[in-house]
């Protein structure tokens, strides 16, 4: 069983949701990534999303866009991301890791090796926002073989049609867009969510993490009474930023920030 699969199973074995925060691997510092990455897990956090740095980061907004640019200062390459990950499995080998990104730095590695390479590092699932399961068919039996969960993205406008592929392609969990645009959007109607997560377990039977828009305790909590997961990034990056000169000081206050949502989600 995968390490994604058994926190959600034991979540739900719980009563309780997944927090899935998010943080831009090299951001502020290349040294400054594994000690976050421990620090969310002490206060709460059940998954890590870590972003590879990319130029050209177009489905995001200028929070993450800038902190794709910080780390791309310091020359964080995928080869730098995949040796935090091992890194970080010396003293955690629990904690599911899912790698979130764009396609081109795993094409310039090559598939199979990324793939090797991922799991020998103690990758658990990647989340490549430019490649849609249409476009994954030839390339899908890499990661499948490898028991490396792809995570695909689900957002309001995505028909049932779609949603139905994504489901029988998919594994570990799905990511709900909860807003039309980029990340860093605001205005997240919980309502309007509930909704939309209705219609998509009709065609999905993993579960729902749900990103955008989520920002503080009351949000996370509210999106938790509807979804599987609440996933967390541009309101952690922002405090990355806000403290890029001091990564202590960078990871008490994002530290803080998600102890604040574990406890809203678990009351």
């Amino acid at each position: 069983m995968s390490r994604i699969k058994q926190a959600f199973e034991t979540l739900e074995g719980q009563g309780r949701k997944a927090l899935i925060p998010y943080i831009t691997a090299g951001d502020p510092q290349k040294e400054a990534t594994v000690p976050m990455m421990h620090a969310l897990v002490d206060a709460g956090a059940d998954i890590i999303e870590l972003g590879v740095p990319f130029s050209d980061p177009m489905a995001d907004g200028p929070t993450i866009q800038l902190a794709c640019e910080r780390a791309l200062a310091h020359n964080t390459s995928l080869h730098d991301v995949l040796a935090m990950v091992a890194e970080f499995r010396n003293t955690d080998s629990q904690t599911p890791v899912v790698l979130m990104g764009y396609l081109n730095p795993v094409e310039r590695m090559g598939y199979e090796v990324f793939v090797a390479e991922a799991v020998k590092a103690g990758v658990d699932g990647v989340l490549l926002v430019d490649l849609p399961p249409e476009e994954a068919v030839d390339v899908a039996g890499f990661f499948r073989d490898s028991d490396l969960d792809m995570i695909y993205l689900i957002a309001p406008t995505t028909t049932d049609e779609r949603i139905e592929a994504i489901g029988h392609a998919g594994s570990g969990y799905v990511y709900y867009v909860s807003l039309k645009g980029v990340t860093g959007s605001k205005a997240l109607d919980v309502a309007d969510v509930a909704r939309n997560l209705e219609r998509i377990r009709q065609h999905v039977d993993i579960p729902v993490g749900v990103g955008f828009g989520i920002t503080n305790g009351d949000t996370a909590a509210a999106v938790g009474q509807v979804a599987d997961g609440v996933i967390v990034g541009s309101a952690i990056v922002n405090l990355i930023a806000a403290n890029a000169d001091n990564s202590a000081a960078g990871r008490k206050a994002v530290a803080e920030l998600v102890a604040g949502m574990r406890s809203a989600l678990d009351a």
